[in-house]
C-alpha cells in the first residue's frame, strides 16, 4: 500500500514539471511580436471576429 501511494506523489510532480515546461515554451515564445505563435493568436482572433459577424447577420 505504502508503494501505491509514492506513484500517485510521483506523478503529480512529473505532471506539474511537464505543465511548467509548457508554460516557460509558450512564454518564452511569445516574446516576439513575429513568432509563430502570435501569428496563430492574431489569425484565431480574426476568425472569430468573421464568425461572430456572420452570426449576427442571421438574425
Amino acid at each position: 500500500m505504502r508503494q501505491a501511494r509514492r506513484c500517485g506523489g510521483q506523478s503529480g510532480v512529473e505532471y506539474a514539471v511537464v505543465c511548467a515546461a509548457i508554460a516557460l515554451t509558450l512564454g518564452i515564445g511569445m516574446a516576439n511580436t513575429d513568432s509563430v505563435l502570435w501569428q496563430l493568436v492574431d489569425a484565431l482572433r480574426i476568425a472569430y471576429q468573421k464568425f461572430t459577424y456572420a452570426i449576427s447577420l442571421s438574425e
